[in-house]
C-alpha cells in the first residue's frame, strides 16, 4: 500500500455502511450516535426521494458539474436547478442533524458519497448514455468530486471539531466497471471495460485528496460480488467494506494480502433487511474461521476488522436498524474479547 494517514482505529469497533430507513434526519443521528460509540457515521435518508439518494447526495457535492433528475435517471446539467437544490438542502439537515448529536465527540467520525466509477455508471450525459462512455467524462467527474468532497470533509471537521474524519466510498458498480458489465441506455450492450491502471488512478486521486485535506483515511464499499482487493490495496485504500456472504475462497489470497500490508476490513455480516440474528458472536464466527485459514494473528483480527451490516439499511424498519447496530456493536466487542 502507498504510505498511510497518521489514524488511530481502535480495536472491536463496529459502524454502518450508509443508508438508514425513514426520513428523520435527527432520529437517524440519534440511533447512530447512540448505538455506535467508536465509529459513528453521516446517515443517508433515501426514503425522501431524488435528492435524498446516494447519487442525489453525491451530485449535489459535485463542484461546476450539476445533475438533474430525469424518468431515466440522474443526468448532467449545465447549471444547478431544484434538484442539486434540493440535494444540497438535505444534506445540510443530515449535517446540522449529526452535528448536533455530536457536540464534545472526539473520535472516528464516518462520511460516505459514490466513488468516481459508479458515479460515472450512474449520472447521464446529455444524450442518455452513461459518463462511463466518455473517458473525459470520467476525468471530469473525478476532479469535480474530489474538490466536492475536499470542502465537504472541511464542512464536517468545522462542525465537529473533535472528530477524525473517515471518508467512505460506495463503489458497487466498481467490478462490472473493470469487466465491462455497465449496460448501455438502450440496455442491448455494453460499455466497454476501464483499465485497471485507469480505475485505479482515479481512486488514488481521492485517496491523496483525502490526506491532504483533512488527513482522512478513505474506505471503499461494494456490497457487490468480486470487490477488486488487490486493486484498492495498490490504488492506498485503507479499510475494504464488503458483504462477507458474497466473499469466495478466491479472495482469500487478496485479502490476506491487504491485512498484511494494513488494511482494514469492513466485514459486512448482519443482513441489512428485517429478519432473525445469531448470537454475536456467531455472526462474527466466518471471520474468525477466515483468519485462522489465512494464517494471520488472532492478536491481530480487533485491530483489523470493522464489524458492519452487509449493506445499507434502508430497506429495513426502523426498530431493525437499530437492533441491527447494537448488534454489530456486540459482534465487534466479541471479537475483541475473544479473537479465537
Amino acid at each position: 500500500m502507498s504510505e498511510k494517514s497518521n489514524f488511530s482505529w481502535g480495536t472491536g469497533v463496529a459502524t454502518g455502511v450508509g443508508s438508514m430507513p425513514g426520513g428523520d434526519a435527527r432520529e437517524a443521528a440519534r440511533t447512530v450516535t447512540g448505538s455506535l460509540e467508536a465509529l459513528p457515521y453521516l446517515p443517508e435518508l433515501p426514503a425522501r426521494g431524488p435528492g435524498a439518494d446516494m447519487i442525489g447526495r453525491t451530485a449535489g457535492m459535485l463542484v461546476d458539474v450539476y445533475a438533474h433528475v430525469e424518468p431515466s435517471g440522474w443526468r448532467m446539467s449545465d447549471r444547478p436547478g431544484r434538484d442539486t437544490k434540493r440535494a444540497r438542502s438535505w444534506l445540510g439537515e443530515d449535517l446540522d442533524a449529526l452535528e448536533e448529536h455530536t457536540q464534545g465527540y472526539e473520535g472516528a467520525l464516518k462520511v460516505s458519497a459514490v466513488g468516481p466509477w459508479t458515479l460515472a455508471s450512474a449520472l447521464e450525459l446529455r444524450g442518455g448514455e452513461a459518463a462511463l462512455g466518455d473517458a473525459g467524462a470520467c476525468r471530469d467527474l473525478t476532479a469535480s468530486l474530489a474538490e466536492g468532497l475536499r470542502g465537504h470533509l472541511a464542512d464536517v471537521r468545522r462542525r465537529v471539531p473533535g472528530a477524525q474524519v473517515v471518508l467512505q466510498l460506495d463503489e458497487p458498480s466498481l467490478t462490472a466497471v473493470l469487466t465491462g458489465r455497465v449496460r448501455t441506455a438502450s440496455g442491448y450492450r455494453t460499455y466497454r471495460a476501464v483499465d485497471r491502471a485507469v480505475v485505479e488512478g482515479a481512486l488514488r486521486e481521492l485517496v491523496t485528496m483525502a490526506r491532504e485535506a483533512t488527513g482522512a483515511p478513505l474506505v471503499v464499499h461494494s456490497c457487490a460480488p468480486a470487490v477488486p482487493f488487490a486493486l484498492l490495496r495498490r490504488a492506498g485504500v485503507e479499510g475494504i467494506s464488503f458483504d462477507f456472504s458474497l466473499f469466495t475462497e478466491r479472495e482469500e489470497e487478496a485479502v490476506g494480502e491487504a491485512v498484511e500490508a494494513g488494511a482494514r476490513l469492513f466485514v459486512g455480516v448482519v443482513p441489512g433487511v428485517d429478519g432473525p440474528l445469531s448470537d454475536p458472536a456467531g455472526s462474527v464466527m466466518g471471520v474468525r474461521t477466515l483468519w485462522r485459514r489465512l494464517g494471520l494473528s488472532p492478536g491481530t483480527l480487533a485491530e483489523s476488522v470493522v464489524v458492519t451490516p452487509s449493506c445499507g439499511l434502508a430497506g429495513a424498519s426502523p426498530a431493525y436498524a437499530r437492533t441491527a447496530l447494537a448488534h454489530c456493536a456486540r459482534a465487534a466487542r466479541s471479537l475483541a474479547d475473544n479473537p479465537e
